[in-house]
C-alpha cells in the first residue's frame, strides 16, 4: 500500500495514519481502542452516542457560484457563507491535525463511467469500518492511483461553540463545499451522516449529467426483470428488495442511465428493530463478522434483544453486500419493468397495494408521502406524517421537478409500470390499527413481481381513486380495501378526507403557469 502524507490529506500534521485498513485490521483496532463490544456470534457492536439518527436541520451548503444557481434553497438546503465555512474548516483541520487518523477510500457509483472517488478522514476505527461496508471497495491496484474527487473530514469530537453567532441551528454541522469538493462534519458521531452526505452529492452531480439518481432499492430476477423500490427510511426498501429468489442490486441508492440501473454503494444499511430469522432471514444471516451493529441492546453474553428499543427505534446494521448470498456482483442491471413506491401510512387510509397510472406515478413520486419512523432523525419519537418529494427530499440539492422530469422520461422510454404499496397501518390510524405484516406486504410485492396482480379484478377507492385488487393470494381480502378494515366507517371517511386534504395542499407547490407538473387530476378528490 502506498504511503500518504498529512499534506496530501490537507492536514498540518498527523500522528499515525491508518490508511485503508482491511477488515481484520479494523477489527483489531476496534478491540484495542475499546470502541464497542462483540455480539455472541462475533459481530462488532457500537453505540453512536446521543445521536442515533441524522441531524437534517444541521446540514448546509456553501452559498457560492456556480453551485448556488443550481441548488433549491430552503429549509432542506440551507445556505452558509464561505466565511463561516472557512472558519469551521480551519477548526476541523486543527482538531484532526496531530491525531492518529483513519483514511478510507471508496467509490460511489458502480458504473465506471460516472463513479466518484471519495475519501473519508475519521478519528475512530468503527467509522472507517462503516465506510468500508457502505461504499464500493477499491482493489489494491485501484488504491495505488487513487486521487479523490471529494473528501469528507469527520471531526465528530468537536462542536461549533459559535453556532448562534453564525446563525446556525445547533453546535452540530454538516457542510458541503461543492466548489472545493469537501464536506466537514462536527458534533455528531452518527455514521449515516457520511453515507447520506455522499448520496446528497450524487443527487447533485448526476442529474446535471441527465442521469436520474434515486432513493430506492433494486433487485433482478433470473430472467433479467428489474424492480425498483422507492421509499424513505423505515418503509421497507431493504427488507422487501432482499429476496432469496432474486438477486439484490442494492438496498438504498441507485442511478438510472441509458444502460440501466446501477448501485451507488457496496453495502447495505438495514434497520434491526424487531428483526428475526423467520421474517427477514437474509438480513438476519448477514449479521456476522465484518458487519457492524449500531445501538442494539444486548446481555452480558452478547446476545442481542432486537425487540428492545430503549436506546433508539433506529437500531441498525451495516454489512458488505457480499453478506447477501444472492446479490448481483456487478451492482448493475438493465432497465426496470416496474417501480414500487413504498409508503408507511400512519393514518391507515391507503390500501396495501394499488396499481398506478403514469400520471398517478408522477403525482405520488412528487408527493413522496410516508410517515417518518421513530429514531431516524433527531426529535422523532413516534411515526409522523410527512411529504418528502421523490421519497427522499432531504437528500435532493436540486428542485424535485428535476428528478421527476428524468423519471417521467424513463417511464415513457421503457414503458415502466408503477405501484403504490402501503407498509404502514391498517384497520385504523397509528395507535388504533396495526401495522401491515411483512408477510402480507411480501404477498402484495410478490403478486407484482410474478405478474399475477395484472389478472386481478380491480375497484377504486374513495377519495384517492386508487385501483386496488378485490382479491389477492396471501392477503386478507378485508384489508385490500382499507375502509373495509375499519370498524368505524365514519371515522375512516373523516380520516381519509383529512389525508386527502393534506395531499392537495402539499401539491399546490408544483402547480405552475406552464402546467408541466400539474398532476392534480391524478391525486385525491375531496367531495
Amino acid at each position: 500500500m502506498k504511503e500518504i502524507t498529512a499534506t496530501e490529506l490537507g492536514l498540518k500534521n498527523v500522528g499515525q495514519i491508518y490508511y485503508n485498513l482491511d477488515y481484520d485490521q479494523l477489527f483489531a483496532h476496534e478491540i484495542k481502542n475499546q470502541e464497542g463490544a462483540l455480539s455472541a456470534n462475533g459481530t462488532m457492536m457500537v453505540d453512536t452516542g446521543k445521536f442515533t439518527g441524522r441531524s437534517p436541520k444541521d446540514k448546509y451548503f456553501v452559498q457560492q457560484d456556480p453551485s448556488q444557481r443550481n441548488i433549491a434553497w430552503g429549509n432542506i438546503n440551507q445556505p452558509v457563507s464561505e466565511v463561516i465555512f472557512d472558519e469551521l474548516y480551519a477548526d476541523v483541520v486543527d482538531y484532526l491535525s496531530g491525531k492518529d487518523i483513519y483514511v478510507t477510500d471508496g467509490f460511489s457509483g458502480a458504473n465506471p463511467e460516472t463513479t466518484r472517488k471519495i475519501r473519508f478522514i475519521t478519528e475512530i476505527a468503527w467509522q472507517s469500518h462503516f465506510i468500508k461496508n457502505m461504499f464500493i471497495r477499491p482493489s489494491v491496484t485501484q488504491l495505488e492511483g487513487f486521487a479523490p474527487d471529494f473528501t469528507v473530514y469527520n471531526a465528530a469530537g468537536i462542536s461549533n461553540k459559535n453556532w448562534k453567532k453564525h446563525g446556525l441551528n445547533s453546535e452540530v454541522f454538516v457542510i458541503f463545499n461543492i466548489e472545493k469538493n469537501i464536506a466537514i462534519i462536527g458534533g455528531t458521531w452518527y455514521g449515516g451522516e457520511m453515507k447520506k452526505g455522499i448520496f446528497t452529492m450524487m443527487n447533485y452531480w448526476l442529474p446535471l449529467e441527465k442521469i436520474l439518481s434515486m432513493h430506492c432499492s433494486a433487485n433482478v430476477g433470473k430472467d433479467g426483470d428489474v424492480y425498483l423500490f422507492f421509499g424513505l427510511s423505515g418503509t421497507g426498501k431493504t427488507t422487501l428488495s432482499t429476496d432469496a429468489a432474486r438477486k439484490l442490486i442494492g438496498d438504498d441508492e441507485h442511478g438510472w442511465d441509458d444502460a440501466g440501473i446501477f448501485n451507488f454503494e457496496g453495502g447495505c444499511y438495514a434497520k434491526t428493530i424487531d428483526l428475526s430469522a423467520e421474517s427477514e432471514p437474509e438480513i438476519f444471516n448477514a449479521i456476522k463478522r465484518n458487519a457492524l451493529l449500531e445501538n442494539v441492546v444486548y446481555d452480558k453474553d452478547g446476545v442481542i434483544d432486537y425487540a428492545d428499543s430503549s436506546k433508539t427505534e433506529n437500531t441498525r446494521v451495516s454489512y458488505p453486500i457480499e453478506h447477501i448470498a444472492n446479490h448481483e456482483p456487478k451492482l448493475m442491471a438493465g432497465h426496470p419493468q416496474n417501480i414500487i413506491f413504498l409508503t408507511c401510512d400512519a393514518f391507515g387510509v391507503l390500501p396495501p397495494v394499488s396499481k398506478l397510472s403514469r400520471a398517478q406515478a408522477m403525482y405520488y413520486f412528487l408527493s413522496g408521502y410516508t410517515a417518518k419512523v421513530a429514531g431516524t432523525e433527531r426529535g422523532i419519537t413516534e411515526p409522523q406524517a410527512t411529504f418528502s418529494a421523490c421519497f427522499g427530499e432531504a437528500f435532493l440539492p436540486l428542485h424535485p421537478t428535476v428528478y421527476a422530469q428524468l423519471l417521467g422520461k424513463k417511464i415513457d422510454e421503457h414503458n415502466v409500470g408503477a405501484y403504490l404499496v402501503n407498509t404502514g397501518w391498517v384497520g385504523g390510524s397509528y395507535g388504533v390499527g396495526k401495522r401491515m405484516s411483512i408477510k402480507g406486504t411480501r404477498a402484495c410485492v410478490n403478486a407484482i413481481l410474478d405478474g399475477s396482480i395484472k389478472h386481478c379484478e380491480f375497484e377504486q377507492t374513495a377519495f384517492f381513486g386508487l385501483d386496488i385488487p378485490k382479491k389477492l393470494t396471501g392477503v386478507d381480502t378485508n384489508l385490500l380495501n382499507p375502509r373495509n378494515a375499519w370498524q368505524d366507517k365514519d371515522s375512516f371517511d373523516r380520516t381519509a378526507r383529512q389525508l386527502a386534504e393534506m395531499f392537495v395542499e402539499n401539491f399546490q407547490k408544483y402547480i405552475t403557469d406552464n402546467h408541466d407538473f400539474d398532476f392534480t387530476h391524478a391525486g385525491p378528490k375531496i367531495k
